[in-house]
């Protein structure tokens, strides 16, 4: 496979496993374009490589920003923003994980810790209390999970991870 169509399938491929990840599949192109190029981008590089809208091309950039997974920078004499991605995949994972968890499992554990108030006086509230004890308890324990993950070095995690599956 020549190199122009292994970007390509990367950059596609990147893209569709975003919309698993909870991004939009732009926003994911987007991303391993910068992460695979050797140099930082500007927005009209950005908008011939992928073929989109400089519109979206903004929205996106903003959002990977607030994700921090790319940063922008400035080339000498040039008046364009030019962005970047972080190169090391351990801390682009860490801070993936950090978004989700503020998204999706914050919001969650707030909700249920809310729900558990609810007085349980038959068979049926029994029930659910119960239920959302056990999913406000495994949310906790989850969210701890995903910090001691965030907070580790990745050799340490790698080392723990062999040693477990040996």
């Amino acid at each position: 496979m020549e190199l122009t169509k292994a970007k390509e399938t990367f950059i596609e491929s990147w893209g569709q496993m975003g919309i698993n990840w909870g991004i939009n599949k732009t926003m994911g192109q987007i991303h391993a374009l910068l992460l695979i190029s050797i140099k930082p981008l500007n927005t009209d590089e950005i908008m011939n490589c992928l073929g989109i809208s400089r519109g979206n091309v903004h929205i996106n950039l903003i959002a990977l920003q607030d994700w921090e997974l790319i940063r922008k920078s400035k080339v000498g004499g040039c008046r364009k923003d030019y962005y970047d991605a972080e190169k090391d995949l351990w801390i682009a994972f860490t801070k993936i994980i950090r978004q989700r968890k503020k998204k999706e499992l914050e919001p969650i554990i707030g909700m249920l810790a809310e729900l558990k108030q609810l007085e349980c006086g038959c068979a049926e509230s029994s029930e659910f209390c119960k239920v959302i004890e056990d999913l406000h308890l495994f949310s906790i324990k989850a969210d701890k999970a995903l910090e001691h993950i965030v907070s580790s070095k990745s050799s340490w995690l790698i080392g723990n991870y062999l040693k477990m599956v040996r």
